[in-house]
C-alpha cells in the first residue's frame, strides 16, 4: 500500500525538493502541501494522511504547535508527525518530540533517511539517527541543571532499563534484540510495557525521557 504524506514547509523550494525525493519512492505518495502551520493542521485533519512531514519554523503556527495539534497528548485520534529541521534548532525539535512527534530528520540527511523516516512513522515506529539522538539529547541534558520530572507509573525492570538505554542511543529493534540476546517480539513487548509505564507514545518519547532523567548516566 502507498503511504500518503503531507508536506508542511513555508519555503516552496524546500517542498519541491521533498516532493521530488519522495516521489521517487514506489511506496510513498505526496498528497498535499501546506505553506504555513494553520494550513498544515487544517489539511491534515481533513485529509488525514498517513504521515505529516513538518518543518519547525513556519508562519502562523510553528512546527511544535502543529505537532501538538495533530499528535499531542490530548489528541483523541493522533496523526503521525515527523519533524524536519536542522541541528541548530535542537531545542525546538525537543519540544516537538515532547509534543508527540514520531521522529525527526535533518534537512540534509539525504533521500534514503527521509524515506525511511516516513516508513517508520507509518509503521508506528520512529526513526531517530543515532548521531542526532546522542548530540541533541546530550546537549539538552547539559543545558538543564535539574532532571525533568517524570517518574514512571510503575518502576521499570532491569531489562526494561536496558531497552530504554538502547533506544536512547538510537538503536533499532533488531539491534536491541541482537545486543540483549532476546527475540524481536520480546523487544516489542518491552517497548509496549515501557511506553505504558512512562506515559509516552513511541520510542522517541522513551529516548527523551531517558535523557531528561539522566538514565543514560546510570
Amino acid at each position: 500500500m502507498t503511504i500518503s504524506v503531507l508536506l508542511a514547509d513555508d519555503q516552496a523550494m524546500v517542498r519541491s525538493g521533498l516532493r521530488l525525493v519522495l516521489s521517487g519512492e514506489p511506496d510513498i505518495s505526496v498528497v498535499a502541501e501546506a505553506s504555513d502551520g494553520v494550513e498544515a493542521v487544517e489539511l491534515a485533519r481533513r485529509i488525514r494522511p498517513d504521515v505529516c512531514l513538518v518543518d519547525i519554523r513556519m508562519p502562523r503556527l510553528d512546527g511544535i504547535e502543529v505537532t501538538r495539534a495533530l499528535a499531542g497528548p490530548g489528541v483523541r485520534d493522533p496523526l503521525r508527525v515527523v519533524v524536519v529541521t536542522t541541528f541548530d534548532l535542537d531545542e525546538y525539535v525537543y519540544g516537538a518530540l515532547r509534543g508527540g512527534a514520531a521522529g525527526f530528520v535533518l534537512k540534509d540527511a539525504g533521500p534514503a533517511l527521509l524515506a525511511e523516516a516516513v516508513r517508520a512513522a507509518n509503521a508506528g515506529d520512529s526513526l531517530v539517527s543515532p548521531s542526532i539522538t546522542m548530540r541533541l539529547l546530550r546537549h539538552l541534558t547539559e543545558t538543564h541543571a535539574e532532571p525533568a520530572a517524570g517518574a514512571p507509573a510503575r518502576p521499570l525492570s532491569k531489562r526494561e532499563l536496558e531497552v530504554v538505554r538502547a533506544i536512547a542511543r538510537g538503536l533499532t529493534n533488531a539491534e536491541i534484540a541482537a545486543g540483549l540476546f532476546i527475540s524481536l517480539s520480546t523487544v516489542k513487548s518491552h517497548l509496549s510495557g515501557i511506553q505504558t509505564k512512562l506515559g509516552v507514545r513511541n520510542r522517541v518519547g522513551i529516548a527523551a525521557w531517558a535523557w531528561e532523567n539522566r538514565v543514560m548516566q546510570d
